[in-house]
């Protein structure tokens, strides 16, 4: 059994040893399996059924024409298997004392993702760093994920409220599930205005990445689907989870049934939809995370216009629209006919600070319907009312405040602050000869590293200057050769992240 050279991953989970180490998965039931070979053969590596659970041993074998080998024993074995690393049997002592497996199968979705959710697998390989480097002193320009303060108009709000919990007269227990009736009306008015969009059209939630899954749930695992390439991963990872992609392709580094729509700066970030194939959904995020790419007026009214000949949904991420300084639309809604074609997801997490807060919003039009003329958001009411008791009344207290004059007022000049980072960083990789996309409209810088690949240039960039930034390929296939850096950061991060990157040779 040998592991691809390439690093990718066997059996949902990536077996990357160091020298001389073991891994150990466990199972349970009849096993049939492999030869040890080598100085652990004879009685340890004869083919063997086993009637108790068992124990999947893979090491390293460096006297051997293949690199990895493989023993099955029972876990009663343990005591007796002549290795050598003590941390690993001491591993699979621990297992052998505490599987106890079900007859529950797995679900066979989750099996076909390919890897470790994006953001994890960045912090799991930034921790591997750390422990080479413990005196480094990292900085953060990977996950988007906001660092200034709230601002006290905002936190104030949010105190009051909660304070008014332990009394009489201010304890509430369950709200709506659709949200605050004053904050549904506040968000329609305040990013829909002219736009046709009803209170009763919002529905409030803890953030756009839950209402992605949610949205899942509604349309199920019969839908065709359509991504942008690159893409924010929840889009693909929920639609593999929810059953609507086949097997991942290593040739392509795609799943098979998932239309990839290619939005690079060759085609100005936007696909070519007279190539595009037709799907029931088309995930669209505007302004793009990673590339940060703002679709114009004209891009969007192509968009709706395919939409709707082709009789599929739009599901339009505006979690960034504040972000955009051009005339951009910041809304699918500003496009005629999107009310009839179009379900868009929206967030306070990058407006307001809230990334731990919770706070989001998802708009299903009434003038939207299934194919046999029922409305969606009779069947959106209802899967938010049987999977969602409501986004807590404390962060919605401070989403009120958020859209009073002076709060918005505040939360600009937030944004505002991160838009000079970005435009900080924008200077100092063009200065090194890079070509960059992004940061005008969005808080993302898209950067180009010509014929290198995505994880090496994390992995070069980390080494030398201690900045964990995000690989473009993580994305999707069409984000290979960049990586995405985020101008979230607090002001002196941003420029000592800066002068470390003109100190050294990308």
């Amino acid at each position: 059994m040998e592991e691809p050279s390439d690093g990718r991953r066997m059996g949902g989970a990536e077996r990357r040893p160091a020298e001389g180490r073991s891994i150990a998965t466990v199972g349970g039931g009849e096993k049939k399996e492999g030869n040890a070979g080598g100085e652990y053969g004879g009685r340890w590596g004869r083919r063997r059924r086993w009637s108790s659970p068992t124990v999947l041993l893979v090491f390293k074998n460096t006297k051997r024409k293949f690199r990895y080998t493989y023993m099955i024993f029972p876990v009663s074995y343990i005591n007796k298997i002549p290795f050598y690393d003590l941390q690993i049997i001491k591993m699979f002592k621990t297992c052998a004392a505490t599987i106890r497996c079900t007859k529950v199968v797995r679900n066979v979705n989750l099996e076909k993702l390919r890897h470790n959710y994006l953001f994890p697998e960045i912090e799991a390989r930034a921790l591997e760093h750390m422990k080479k480097y413990p005196d480094a002193d990292i900085i953060r320009l990977g996950i988007g994920d906001t660092t200034e303060p709230i601002p006290d108009i905002i936190t104030s709000n949010m105190a009051e409220y909660a304070r008014g919990l332990s009394t009489r007269t201010g304890y509430k227990g369950y709200g709506a599930e659709q949200g605050n009736k004053d904050l549904r009306k506040a968000i329609a008015e305040s990013f829909y205005k002219g736009l046709g969009v009803k209170d009763a059209e919002v529905f409030v939630s803890d953030g756009a990445q839950c209402d992605i899954s949610r949205l899942q749930l509604l349309l199920g695992s019969s839908v065709s689907v359509a991504v942008q390439d690159p893409n924010f991963p929840a889009y693909m990872d929920s639609s593999v989870i929810i059953g609507q992609t086949g097997d991942f392709l290593d040739e392509t580094l795609k799943y098979k049934n998932i239309e990839y729509m290619t939005c690079g700066p060759q085609n100005n970030f936007f696909p070519d939809l007279s190539t595009a194939s037709r799907t029931d959904i088309i995930f669209f995020c505007s302004p793009n995370n990673p590339t940060g790419h703002a679709a114009s007026r004209e891009q969007l009214t192509q968009l709706v216009e395919f939409a709707r000949k082709n009789g599929s949904i739009i599901v339009y991420d505006s979690a960034y629209s504040v972000y955009i300084t051009d005339d951009s639309p910041r809304s699918i809604y500003e496009i005629p006919g999107a009310r009839e074609c179009a379900i868009e997801v929206s967030s306070f997490s990058k407006i307001a600070g809230f990334t731990g807060v919770r706070l989001g919003w998802t708009v299903v039009p009434d003038e939207l319907y299934y194919a046999n003329k029922v409305p969606v958001i009779n069947d959106y009411d209802r899967i938010v009312c049987t999977c969602f008791n409501g986004a807590s009344r404390i962060a919605q207290a401070g989403g009120l405040a958020c859209l009073s004059s002076d709060g918005f007022k505040a939360v600009m000049s937030v944004v505002d602050y991160y838009m000079e980072n970005a435009k900080i960083l924008i200077e100092t990789f063009s200065s090194l000869g890079l070509v960059v996309y992004g940061g005008v409209n969005a808080p993302y810088v898209w950067v180009h590293f010509p014929g290198s690949r995505s994880w090496d240039v994390f992995s070069e960039i980390l080494t030398k200057t201690h900045i964990i930034t995000v690989p473009g390929s993580g994305f999707g296939p069409g984000g290979e050769g960049c990586i995405r850096v985020s101008a979230f950061g607090q002001r002196e991060r941003i420029l000592e992240a800066c002068a470390r990157l003109r100190s050294v040779l990308l």
